[in-house]
């Protein structure tokens, strides 16, 4: 090798020198020598005289310069097996002069080495890499410029002015006027004529006392117990009879039965598809997602009849209606809903449905990162994601054709390691957590291979997907927790229950937004915005009853409600038990009682107005309303004998 290398670098000499020998002949030019016999040269191939003798010559030369080079080339062959060549023995040292061949080879050597590591995938379309090329090696992927600004829409911060106003807002006009003009047509065809037409007002109330029953864990008691005078709620018995909310639930509708059954038969979803649709839309106009974006699916437990219901083990009610979500990582704002109506009327299958319902659930961002589960991350998800300049990060099933077998394998790997696996778009991990399990995840956001440093040692992509994943979950637990579902034999409704349910905390996660003191400190906020928002919505309807319940207590709120100004109502939609009590106080000494409060020696009762802490006992009552006060709450007037013999 030594004497091929030798004859190597004596073809390299003899190149140089011939070049020194042209760049002389090319120097003699700049001193005037041969100026004129390259004009004369020149003038001559113009005219066509000279042209078969320069082609003739630099044939003569490539062949005799070839002939050369073979002749070195055999004579190299024979010397191979000699001690020493003369080339080298009489080859000076030049410091100038590097050869290139020993890092050619070494380069080839490690590409040669790269390929033989190289992962291919399970059907041979790609080719994973164990470390990401130099190139493209980062932490992560610079993030997509985000368009929108994180946080309630300009929209929602003008129109938000109190509790009741933001849950209104995922209501507006259109909305109201399908439920109001179908409740009332399916009311006159039940009733007949003695149906009366509703209003907002009325349905207003309805709605209340739904979200109220849900704060108070009621959802599963019957009504009757509910409007119970003795362990029912007060608050019920003095909005509506249960005649009247018994009525209501019965009619209470947003679509046609008879037009809807005949479009069933082409859309499963016709009887709420309008109303869905509206209120969809609704939501991406009143919030704007933070950079990661949660896509999952959730469960409204159903267990009647209906076209496409579900059974889902891994969910805690396994039969239901399957909703697509898309939610805020951080907040759990739902921002966009789809209805799983199961497979298409012909019967056929849908492909790559997993994908699909990303897209869709995604339509319209930009910037963000997409946080999904096993079902919908996928290799050419990851690519659609990118053209659409967002990423994606998710678990992936290893059924996957795109994956290679390498990192499934879990021969001899060790407790808590990671192997990773890069292309140029995609980061695939695969952790062990114990033996003989590995969890795969996919990423187009991270590009390197990085790993904790606490004991559990997992890689960064595993603790960013734990830190974005429960967006979706996170909704329907919250949701279950207050939910307003009543037991009913028909799916529409159930629908409309969990379109009540979402809106009422998409409202909440607006009003915390937008007023970051409310209620600030206390662990629970959410009840404390059911009650408020349940109390304000029914408080119009309380206020327009012409006929008072029997219950004291119920008699007592309806009274006061109808007492207190329209300025006063702030202080009464207050919810907790302590707070209405303050609301009735300050509503009454607002106004001039007829006569002075009553003492009642024979019975000692807590005062209704003060703290529950101080548990003041009196026995004056007040004369109009017969409620228990004490001397510091109560109002005395002075009489003289003969006006009060009066």
């Amino acid at each position: 090798m030594k004497r091929r290398f030798s004859v190597v670098e004596s073809l390299v000499h003899l190149y140089e020198s011939s070049e020194e020998q042209r760049d002389a002949a090319l120097h003699m030019t700049s001193d005037g020598e041969m100026e004129e016999e390259r004009n004369t040269t020149l003038h001559m191939t113009s005219e066509g005289g000279m042209e078969d003798e320069r082609d003739m010559t630099q044939h003569i030369t490539s062949d005799e310069w070839m002939e050369e080079e073979r002749n070195l080339d055999g004579e190299a062959e024979l010397e191979l097996f000699d001690e020493a060549s003369e080339t080298e023995d009489n080859t000076e040292f030049d410091p100038d002069y590097h050869s290139t061949d020993g890092e050619e080879s070494e380069e080839e050597s490690e590409v040669t080495a790269d390929t033989e590591v190289a992962y291919q995938s399970k059907n041979g379309n790609i080719s994973w890499t164990p470390a990401p090329s130099p190139q493209k090696q980062r932490g992560r992927l610079p993030a997509h410029r985000i368009k929108m600004t994180s946080g309630p829409t300009r929209l929602a911060c003008a129109h938000a002015e109190d509790i009741r106003s933001t849950f209104e807002l995922f209501f507006p006009d259109d909305i109201k006027h399908i439920l109001i003009k179908m409740t009332n047509l399916e009311g006159k065809r039940v009733f007949r004529d003695t149906w009366k037409d509703l209003d907002w007002t009325d349905l207003q109330a309805f709605f209340g006392l739904l979200i109220l029953a849900g704060v108070y864990r009621s959802h599963h008691e019957a009504i009757s117990s509910l409007w119970h005078g003795v362990s029912g709620r007060a608050i019920f018995r003095a909005t509506m009879s249960l005649k009247s909310f018994s009525s209501l639930s019965r009619v209470f509708c947003f679509y046609k039965r008879d037009e809807e059954h005949s479009r069933q038969k082409s859309d499963k979803l016709a009887p709420v598809r309008i109303i869905w649709d509206k209120w969809v839309e609704r939501l991406p106009l009143l919030y704007n997602p933070g950079p990661n974006v949660t896509v999952d699916e959730c469960l409204v437990r159903f267990r009647g009849r209906c076209p496409f219901k579900q059974y889902m083990p891994s969910k805690p009610g396994k039969y239901g209606i399957k909703i697509w979500a898309a939610c805020d990582s951080s907040s759990s704002y739902a921002w966009n809903m789809q209805i799983y109506t199961g497979k298409a009327i012909d019967g056929k299958s849908e492909k790559n449905q997993g994908m699909r319902v990303v897209l869709d659930m995604t339509d319209g961002l930009e910037g963000h990162t997409v946080t999904c589960d096993n079902f919908f991350t996928s290799y050419g998800l990851g690519e659609e994601l990118l053209r659409r300049k967002m990423t994606m990060i998710g678990t992936v099933r290893s059924n996957k054709p795109e994956l290679p077998p390498a990192l499934l394998s879990m021969k001899d790997r060790a407790r808590l390691s990671s192997m990773f696996a890069f292309t140029d778009t995609h980061t695939l991990v695969s952790y062990c957590p114990r033996k003989n399990k590995n969890v795969l995840l996919m990423s187009t956001f991270h590009r390197d291979a990085k790993v904790s440093d606490k004991d559990h040692k997992k890689p960064e992509i595993i603790l960013h997907y734990n830190q974005t994943k429960g967006g979706v979950d996170n909704l329907d637990k919250v949701v279950a927790t207050y939910t307003c579902q009543r037991k009913t034999a028909r799916w529409p409704m159930v629908i409309f229950f969990n379109m009540l349910d979402v809106s009422a905390y998409n409202s909440f996660v607006l009003w915390t937004k937008i007023n970051p003191s409310w209620n600030k400190g206390k662990n629970s906020k959410r009840r404390l915005f059911l009650e408020e928002l349940g109390v304000a919505l029914v408080a119009p309807y309380m206020k327009r009853r012409h006929y008072v319940p029997r219950s004291p207590a119920s008699q007592n709120m309806v009274i006061q409600a109808q007492a207190c100004s329209s300025e006063k109502d702030d202080v009464l939609l207050l919810a907790s038990k302590h707070k209405v009590m303050e609301a009735r106080a300050y509503c009454f000494t607002a106004k001039k009682p007829s006569s002075s409060p009553v003492s009642t020696p024979t019975k000692r009762k807590r005062c209704q107005v003060c703290e529950s802490k101080k548990s003041t006992k009196t026995s004056v009552m007040c004369s109009q309303c017969n409620m228990y006060i004490c001397r510091s709450h109560a109002i005395t007037t002075s009489y003289c004998y003969s006006c009060k013999k009066v």
